[in-house]
């Protein structure tokens, strides 16, 4: 007997996969593109920010380590077949997940791209963990969505095929984010 999604959205079940998939990487590429232009091609703000948006960094990392809780949650409630327990996990990693994405974007709207100062080994293994987890971000933005969407449109049979790559890229970017941020502000002089 084949499982069904305990929380499953009827208007998804009508849309097409093709049209999923051209909505999934067309706000993808639109997310990628903008964080690109923030990071790379714009200055931070003329604005000034309020003192407490330079406390954005740790929210990030508490936030991205919550996400990394939740997906693990998610993992074994889905492993144990609690299926409903293992959604609202999901649903938690996605919501943090996103507010980690909205902090993320408030602090460097103000504070532009922040450098990394250490020497040494460390620098080395400083920018493989960022450039790891930058291309491994730009990778499971349409995976998290592709995964959300045959789970709610009732596609199980998709979404287990898609969630096994999701879920350990999403996991190693959440746990990375954690780690970059942990650098930064232990090794950087």
């Amino acid at each position: 007997m084949a499982a069904t999604a305990p929380l499953e959205i009827a208007g998804l079940k009508s849309l097409s996969t093709a049209r999923a998939l051209l909505l999934t990487f067309g706000i993808s590429a639109a997310v990628v593109g903008f964080l690109f232009w923030l990071l790379y091609f714009r200055n931070g703000s003329s604005t000034p920010p309020t003192p407490s948006l330079r406390h954005l960094p740790a929210l990030n990392a508490t936030l991205n380590a919550l996400s990394s809780v939740f997906l693990v949650g998610g993992f074994l409630a889905v492993k144990r077949g609690e299926y409903r327990r293992h959604m609202r996990f999901m649903l938690a990693a996605l919501a943090t997940s996103t507010l980690f994405f909205a902090s993320y974007v408030t602090y460097h709207h103000y504070f532009g791209s922040t450098r990394f100062t250490g020497t040494g080994v460390v620098r080395y293994a400083y920018f493989f963990v960022l450039l790891t987890h930058i291309v491994l971000a730009v990778v499971v933005v349409p995976l998290i969505l592709l995964s959300f969407f045959t789970s709610l449109s009732g596609r199980l049979t998709i979404h287990r095929r898609v969630s096994r790559f999701t879920f350990p890229i999403w996991l190693y970017v959440s746990v990375t984010g954690v780690l970059v941020f942990a650098m930064l502000k232990l090794l950087s002089t």
